[in-house]
Order: C-alpha cells, then sequence, then structure tokens
C-alpha cells in the first residue's frame, strides 16, 4: 500500500516538474516574441495634466497635433530605427506645436515631449493589442502630468488605422506574420503569453 502510495506521489512530482519546465518555457518564448515585437514599434504616451475634464479634453488635442505632425513624417520609415531617428530630428519641433496648443487652449502649462523606453502593461486597442514590455515611446507630458493618459503606436501608423488596416500597416513597417498575429490576437495563446510576459516582467521588476 504504501509502495502504491509512493508511486502515485512520485507521478505527481513528475507531472508538476513537467508542468512547470513549460510553464517556464513559454514564459522566456513569450518574453522574447514581446521583445522582439517592441523592437519594431514606436508608442505614442500623452499625459494630461490631471483628471479634469477640461485637462483630459487638452490632453486629446494635444494628442491630434502630434499625430498630424508625425504621421506624415514616418511615413516614409522602412523601420523602427528610421522612425526613431526622424522623431528625435524632430522633439523640439513636436514640443513647441505641443505648447502651441496648448496655449491656443487658453492654458498656460508647461509641456515636454522626449523619446524614452517606457514600460508599458497588456494594453488593447480597437483591432489590435500589444502584450507587456518595455518600448521606445514618443512621452508628451502636460503640465503636471497627473491625469489619465493616452496611449497609441505612432510607428508602425496604428493610432488612425481602421481595425482592417491594421495587419497591412503592421506587416509595411517590418512586424513578421507572427508578430502581426500577436497583435492582432489571431495568435490563440495571445492572452496566455500576455499574461506570462507581464508575469516575467514583474518578477524582473523584483530582482533589480
Amino acid at each position: 500500500m504504501k509502495t502504491e502510495q509512493a508511486g502515485k506521489l512520485k507521478l505527481l512530482e513528475v507531472v508538476l516538474l513537467l508542468f512547470l519546465a513549460a510553464f517556464l518555457a513559454t514564459g522566456a518564448m513569450a518574453l522574447q516574441t514581446g521583445q522582439e515585437l517592441s523592437d519594431k514599434v514606436v508608442r505614442l504616451h500623452v499625459l494630461a495634466n490631471s483628471d479634469s475634464e477640461e485637462d483630459q479634453a487638452l490632453k486629446l488635442k494635444v494628442r491630434d497635433r502630434i499625430l498630424a505632425y508625425a504621421e506624415p513624417l514616418l511615413a516614409g520609415a522602412a523601420d523602427r530605427r528610421e522612425a526613431e531617428a526622424l522623431l528625435r530630428g524632430r522633439v523640439l519641433e513636436l514640443e513647441r506645436i505641443a505648447a502651441e496648443e496648448i496655449r491656443a487652449g487658453g492654458y498656460d502649462y508647461a509641456v515636454s515631449v522626449e523619446l524614452e523606453d517606457t514600460v508599458f502593461p497588456t494594453r488593447e486597442y480597437e483591432g489590435f493589442a500589444l502584450p507587456a514590455g518595455k518600448y521606445l515611446a514618443l512621452r508628451t507630458v502636460i503640465g503636471a502630468g497627473e491625469g489619465r493618459n493616452w496611449w497609441c503606436v505612432v510607428f508602425p501608423p496604428l493610432c488612425a488605422a481602421a481595425s482592417a488596416d491594421v495587419p497591412e500597416a503592421a506587416l509595411a513597417a517590418g512586424l513578421s506574420p507572427a508578430q502581426v498575429g500577436l497583435i492582432t490576437e489571431e495568435d490563440q495563446g495571445y492572452v496566455l503569453k500576455s499574461k506570462l510576459v507581464e508575469f516575467w516582467r514583474g518578477l524582473e521588476a523584483k530582482l533589480d
């Protein structure tokens, strides 16, 4: 009887170890896929001064001005490296445009525009989604930057793309079919992979 129980416990241990190994392997692959994806996109991140109705409306006006300038600028970029170079050469101009929109709205908030690596959680948009991870972001901070923020993808130009146009725009920017499948959630394991990436990112943050 004891031998039979010991055998069952041993089998359970083996199953748990196999499950753990599969979990770790899947998590590592998901993390790699997420990193490869983040290396090909530039996010847009606009932070409002506060959560007041007026400040939130101003945030969207500033967003629209930045997109109106940035999207034509990046139309000829073949990949993220070219997109980054174009944006870095126009950061001061983007900041000027944002400040102009703020003044036109009757506010005197300071504004800063920077290109920097930023950690994002998993985020769903209309027609696509991005897993958690560190992405290069064009960050625009209005005033105190304490209000709800707005995120999207300025390269490839997915912010204004219709759902049906997202795959084509992503492929044109150098994303692989597998990565396009991931962001459009055609990858059936998308939710699990996104959660695994978040788990690994959280673990990394605790170990730093």
